[in-house]
């Protein structure tokens, strides 16, 4: 009897414990600068949500929080009433790239102590689940004030979570690959053994990939392909496996963008290229760019991204400060004639690419074009699928705002569980 009776206890105590490994979730940053869309996009779709976090707030010189948000008005207010009725975590965001400012504020033990009880009353007096720290651009040398701040942080949140966003480390024999690994590569400003044991999270920003994979890099460039990705999923699998080597699985998130880059491209002879990046831009620009052109977007079979090459006709071109989707450039008179006088199959997605590359080998020259390469549901359902694949615990997306691919809220239902 006393046999069983234990035996039950245990599964008793084990039930909870497997319930929570087993558990996918999903997240999201909704940017301050698009509040009214963001919030207004993501609340029909909150059952598919584990957490929402406001990407609101910012450290100012004297170490005090600035709202950047207005989280206590419309309609933040009624939005997060809502999340927490769904039982939705939120977990605000807060975020820096001043390396100067987070040394001052962390390397003095008055000063990090104060900041630690500010975040610490700000989380429990608004009534938020926790707190997400995404500080970028941090020193080395503050490596270990960094991971004293998460220590006192963690021990005054009691029950609150503490979620850490790091910056994506890709592995030297990879990131270096064809040259020397210099001798400084290893110091990085993120303890990760201290990050796993003091952040209930870990949102790895495995995005803005260009070409800091070198190994990869170069085996798209023996195949000739165009190579200048977010995220590939082969990289991203690096980035996580490098990580989980310090980090617990169970913590990791990945971090999926939901944006694309803009890149002035110069093509060499025998298919070599050089990569310019000039802005970010969000898909519906892409759509423009294609339907102005008469493109058809191609996915990557390298990387799974949704691509399109074109030559720019200066005057049907945005400027350079403003890559924003505009209702007129789309009927502009620089797009196809053929188009407006009968139907036109679209042009391949890469033919602007493979001209230029034609071009440069003929003439021995070089001949520029532009690519763009984003994120869509297709490609977020490929990064849903590595997680799962790889055993972390879900995705975090960057970020919701009415303006990623539409598509996704029906990728992402069902996912969490």
């Amino acid at each position: 009897m006393k046999y069983f009776r234990a035996l039950a206890i245990f599964f008793v105590l084990l039930m909870p414990l497997s319930a929570h490994a087993g558990t996918f979730e999903v997240s999201g940053w909704i940017p301050y600068w698009r509040t009214a869309t963001g919030t207004a996009d993501v609340l029909p779709h909150l059952d598919s949500l584990t957490e929402i976090n406001p990407f609101v707030y910012t450290i100012k010189s004297d170490g005090t929080l600035l709202d950047n948000g207005f989280l206590n008005e419309e309609p933040w207010k009624s939005f997060v009433i809502e999340a927490k009725r769904k039982k939705v975590r939120v977990i605000p965001t807060i975020m820096t790239s001043n390396g100067d400012l987070l040394h001052t504020l962390l390397s003095n033990q008055k000063t990090r102590i104060a900041f630690e009880d500010r975040i610490t009353k700000l989380v429990k007096d608004e009534g938020y689940d926790g707190i997400d720290i995404d500080f970028e651009g941090k020193r080395a040398e503050d490596k270990a004030y960094f991971a004293t701040f998460l220590k006192g942080l963690y021990m005054r949140m009691g029950k609150k979570w503490v979620m850490c966003t790091i910056e994506s480390r890709t592995p030297l024999d990879s990131r270096y690959y064809g040259t020397t690994i210099p001798a400084d590569a290893e110091i990085y400003a993120n303890d990760f053994v201290a990050i796993n044991k003091y952040c209930d999270r870990v949102r790895i920003m495995a995005y803005d990939q260009q070409g800091i994979d070198q190994k990869l890099a170069s085996t798209a460039a023996s195949s000739s392909q165009l190579y200048a990705p977010l995220a590939d999923p082969a990289w991203v699998e690096k980035v996580v496996n490098l990580a989980a080597k310090d980090i617990k699985r169970s913590k990791i998130m990945i971090g999926v963008p939901t944006y694309g880059y803009e890149y002035a491209v110069t093509a060499y002879a025998n298919n070599e290229y050089l990569y310019d990046i000039l802005w970010s831009f969000n898909p519906g620009y892409a759509l423009q760019i294609a339907q102005q052109y008469n493109i058809a977007p191609t996915r990557s079979p390298l990387s799974g991204e949704m691509t399109l090459t074109y030559t720019p006709n200066d005057s049907a071109v945005p400027p350079n400060t403003a890559p924003v989707p505009s209702n007129a450039a789309v009927g502009s008179p620089q797009a196809s004639a053929a188009s407006v006088v009968e139907p036109v199959a679209p042009m391949s997605g890469l033919v602007a690419a493979a001209a230029a590359s034609l071009y440069a080998t003929t003439y021995n020259s070089h001949l520029g074009f532009r690519m763009l390469d984003w994120v869509d549901a297709s490609a977020v359902q490929q990064k849903i699928d590595l997680a799962k694949k790889l055993g972390v615990r879900g995705i975090s997306i960057f970020k919701f705002d009415g303006s990623q691919d539409p598509a996704i809220w029906n990728t992402l239902q069902g996912v969490k569980r």
